[in-house]
Formats: C-alpha cells, structure tokens, sequence
C-alpha cells in the first residue's frame, strides 16, 4: 500500500474520531451510536498503520481478492445502519402515536370544560 495512501487513512480515521466527538459532545447523537463511528475509525485506523492487516484477514476468511472482502464488510454495515435506523424509526412512530392520542384526549376534555 502506498505511503500517501496510508496517510490519508490515518488523517482520516482520526478526523473521523474528531468529527464523531464534536457531534457526541454537542448532544447531537447518544453515546451508543457514538460508538458505531469510533470502532469504523479504529478499523480505518488500523488498515493505515497496518497495511497487512486487510491482506491477512481476507485470506483468513477465504476470500480470494481483497476487494470483494471490503464490498462484503460495507454491505454488511450498511445493512447494520440501516437496520438500527428502521429500529429508531419504528420507536419515533410509536412516540409520536402516543403524542397525537394524549394531545386528542386533551383538546376534548378542554373543549368539554368550555
């Protein structure tokens, strides 16, 4: 792997841990998805310390070529985030259900009292 590539993967794991703090800390993102981003950075990270470290895990999982091991790993995290989310928005739809019943029950006993 080439030097300046390796550089730019560490200069962008570590943006990437930055960036994620500056999020957590303005309370834009809980704790627990927080840690989602920091374990990409570690992984980033380290494929630009290590350079081997991609070569030996796609040979150790059987995977002929490394690129289809990388395709394999992002799929399966893009299914990852997107399940979580569907999760997040399921839990929001309910609360939000819950909200339109209470402000209803509340109207209509305003609207009796008058």
């Amino acid at each position: 792997m080439p030097i300046n590539l390796r550089i730019y993967l560490i200069i962008f794991a570590l943006f990437l841990v930055l960036l994620t703090f500056s999020i957590l800390r303005k309370g834009r993102i809980p704790e627990k998805y927080s840690l989602i981003w920091f374990f990409i950075a570690f992984i980033i990270l380290l494929v630009g310390i290590v350079p081997n470290f991609v070569d030996l895990i796609s040979e150790l999982l059987g995977f002929e070529v490394m690129a289809n091991m990388i395709t394999a790993i992002i799929l399966l995290l893009m299914t990852f985030v997107t399940m979580s989310l569907t999760i997040i928005v399921s839990g929001q739809k309910k609360k939000i259900t819950l909200l339109i019943q209470e402000v209803s029950l509340l109207k209509k006993e305003l609207e009796e009292k008058k």
